[in-house]
């Protein structure tokens, strides 16, 4: 039976993710702010009592090393553990009072990512050396962080900020046994992407996104765009050129501020 740690359970990709590795019989940990809509999603998976719960934010660091500590305790040892929680708001460098947006945005997206990750791998390469080398940290990026998009500086910056963290993780871990995946998204259907008020192609479900990311962290890709269309476009954003790009998107719709 697969030991999986989810933050970001409550909701979106980590709820739909949750339903997934539940189906497939696994024991979960899940990790969310809020501790009535966790307790409705365990009540709605199958073997409810093989999953637990830690209701904290993943801000709070000790929390989280806590609770690491716990879910390895209760299953003796661990699988996979996905860094799903995240936030998305739209931010402008011109005005002051977006900065803290911006480091809420980091923290939550990135510098959380980087703790969720780091109470595991001690007991991953524990038992990478006892034999089992098929270990998962997974982190989430995104399309939006493979060229700056306008008006979602903090967003864009802190998924490129992520991808380019599980890249270093990987090439660091290599020889240990642990796999390191990275999922970069593009639309999925979520309560993040409903609040868009702009046209966004190739709109995934949730449950679908989930079904092919729980392939990709089975065969350990160490990079992969889900749905594949949005891996064409992800490409295609690589190779044009600044100038090109720049004109493209100067005028492309931006995700709304939350102003004070």
């Amino acid at each position: 039976m697969q030991r999986i740690f989810i933050t970001g359970a409550s909701s979106g990709i980590g709820a739909a993710l949750a339903r997934q590795y539940a189906a497939q019989g696994a024991s979960l940990g899940l990790v969310g702010r809020r501790h009535a809509p966790l307790q409705q999603l365990r009540d709605q998976l199958p073997h409810p009592e093989r999953h637990f719960l830690y209701v904290l934010d993943v801000n709070d660091h000790e929390a989280l090393r806590i609770a690491a500590a716990d879910f390895i305790a209760e299953g003796k040892g661990i699988d996979v553990v996905i860094a799903s929680a995240g936030i998305s708001q739209g931010t402008l460098t011109e005005f002051s009072e977006d900065q803290k947006a911006f480091e809420a945005v980091f923290a939550t997206n990135m510098l959380a990512t980087v703790a969720t990750f780091s109470p595991f791998i001690a007991k991953m390469k524990q038992q990478a050396q006892a034999g089992q080398r098929d270990c998962r940290l997974v982190g989430i990026g995104s399309v939006a962080g493979i060229r700056g998009l306008p008006g979602a500086g903090a967003y864009s910056g802190s998924k490129s900020a992520v991808m380019s963290y599980c890249e270093s993780l990987r090439v660091e871990l290599r020889a240990s046994g642990i796999n390191v995946v990275t999922l970069v998204p593009g639309y999925i259907d979520t309560p993040m992407t409903q609040i868009n008020r702009y046209k966004m192609p190739f709109l995934m479900p949730a449950a679908d996104f989930a079904t092919k990311a729980s392939a990709a962290i089975k065969r350990g890709s160490s990079y992969q765009v889900i749905p594949w269309q949005m891996g064409l476009v992800a490409k295609l954003l690589r190779i044009l050129p600044n100038w090109l790009y720049d004109a493209v998107f100067a005028k492309a719709p931006h995700k709304a501020r939350k102003k004070p």
